[in-house]
Formats: structure tokens, C-alpha cells, sequence
């Protein structure tokens, strides 16, 4: 098993760039995409579309979301799968697929989220987002009660590229006022945590399942629950005072 790198001190490290999904939240019932009322929704209009005409779709929508270059619009995105469905994608049926819906019925925090974060900020360590997301992240966030943890964004859809692209990575730290290395950066996917390692920052990857797929890169250790960057970021202890022993005083 490969060594884990180091961490920089306690006292280095000022901030944890987090991704979103996988990191703080889930979908209800297993799916980010389409949104859980997809079938719903276009059900309205095609009452007869079966079970596995939305698999079908479901499938070509993500292949064109695992070959765009960035997180593509809603509706570009939605049109896709009406268009494996045979369904025209009017303006106001795309307008009811995007429709803002609140975020505790389609998602949820992990149960460690919440008390992570809440810790981590009493120790004075800075948060932000790092995620292939649509911009309507942060009020899902807020909805979902952890928006207010989060100091800056940095967001795909906003950025027009994806992670391991530098700007994703860089827009969050420079948006702290941070380098790099003073920047611990948090993913569920190792191969991201890689690209912030050659970048100087210091990262993990959170691995809540055991991995079914290949073994994370060389050089990428992991965590298996939020909880466990307190175990990283542990207050640091406070110095003696100068000219005084560090040990218990003794009399002659």
C-alpha cells in the first residue's frame, strides 16, 4: 500500500475545498440526472412512454454529459433526452423540467455533513465548494441548510470548464486569498485529488463505499467518512512562551 502524503502542519493548512456531490450531498433515490421528477413531468405530455423508453433516454443523456467539455445547460441537456423520447421539447415543458423545485425533496446531506462542518469552523478552518455543478448550487446548499459553511464557489457551469481543470481549483483558492498548499482539497473521485495534488495542494479522496473500480492513483490516500478531516485538521496545540521551558517548572 502506497505511503499517504503528507499533510503540510495544522497550522499551514487554512482552508478544505470540498466537492459537492458524493462529499455533502445525494440524490434522493440514487440518481443526480435527470432530476427525480423527470419521468413525472413528461409523463403530463406522454402519458404512454414506458419504463424502459426513460432508460433509454436516461442512458443517452449521460453519454452527452460524459462527452461535453463543461456542465452544459439545462435545457440543452434536457432536449437531449425528449429527443430520445420522440417528445417535443417546447419552451414550457423545458421550462417545468428546470422548474426550481425545493431541494429536501430530490437531495439530501450525508449524516456526517452537518457536524463536520459545524467543527471545522469552530477550529477556524475556511470552506468552499469545488464542483462539476449548474449555478443553482449554492440555493440548493441553502435550502439544505450548509450554504452558510461556504465562503466561495467555484462552479462548472460558471467557469466553463471542469474539474481537473487549474481554473476550478484556483478560482476557490484565490477567491480565499489562499496558495495551494495551504489548501486541502476534498473528492470522491481519486483521480481529481491527483490533478490537486500536481497542482501543490493538499487533498484526500473520500471513499464512503468500498471502491468497485480500480485502485485509487499512486500517492492519493483516503478517508472514509467527513469526520475524518478532523483527525487532519486538529487545532494547533499552543507554543510555550518564549524563554520558558516546554515541560512542568522545577524549583532548585
Amino acid at each position: 500500500m502506497p505511503t499517504p502524503p503528507l499533510l503540510p502542519p495544522p497550522s499551514d493548512l487554512r482552508a478544505v475545498l470540498l466537492d459537492s456531490g458524493g462529499v455533502l450531498i445525494r440524490p434522493i433515490g440514487g440518481r443526480w440526472n435527470p432530476r427525480a421528477d423527470f419521468e413525472q413531468t413528461v409523463l403530463t405530455r406522454r402519458p404512454d412512454l414506458t419504463p424502459a423508453r426513460f432508460a433509454e433516454a436516461v442512458a443517452t443523456g449521460d453519454r452527452f454529459l460524459d462527452a461535453a467539455p463543461t456542465t452544459p445547460d439545462p435545457d440543452d441537456y434536457h432536449r437531449v433526452l425528449l429527443h430520445a423520447l420522440d417528445v417535443d421539447p417546447d419552451p414550457h415543458l423545458l421550462a417545468d423540467l428546470r422548474r426550481d423545485v425545493p431541494a429536501p425533496t430530490v437531495l439530501e446531506t450525508y449524516p456526517d455533513v452537518a457536524p463536520t462542518l459545524d467543527e471545522l469552523r469552530r477550529r477556524g478552518v475556511r470552506m468552499a465548494v469545488v464542483s462539476d455543478a449548474w449555478p443553482n448550487l449554492p440555493r440548493l446548499h441553502e435550502e439544505l441548510g450548509i450554504g452558510h459553511f461556504f465562503e466561495a464557489y467555484a462552479i462548472s457551469a460558471e467557469l466553463g470548464c471542469n474539474k481537473p481543470d487549474p481554473r476550478m481549483y484556483h478560482h476557490a483558492a484565490t477567491a480565499l486569498g489562499l496558495a495551494p498548499a495551504q489548501c486541502l482539497f476534498v473528492d470522491d473521485d481519486p483521480r481529481l485529488v491527483a490533478a490537486a495534488l500536481d497542482l501543490g495542494y493538499a487533498g484526500r479522496a473520500l471513499c464512503r463505499e468500498p471502491a468497485a473500480g480500480d485502485p485509487p492513483p499512486t500517492g492519493v490516500a483516503a478517508i472514509a467518512s467527513l469526520t475524518d478531516l478532523l483527525d487532519l485538521l486538529r487545532p494547533t496545540p499552543p507554543r510555550p512562551a518564549a524563554g520558558r521551558p516546554p515541560g512542568p517548572m522545577r524549583t532548585p
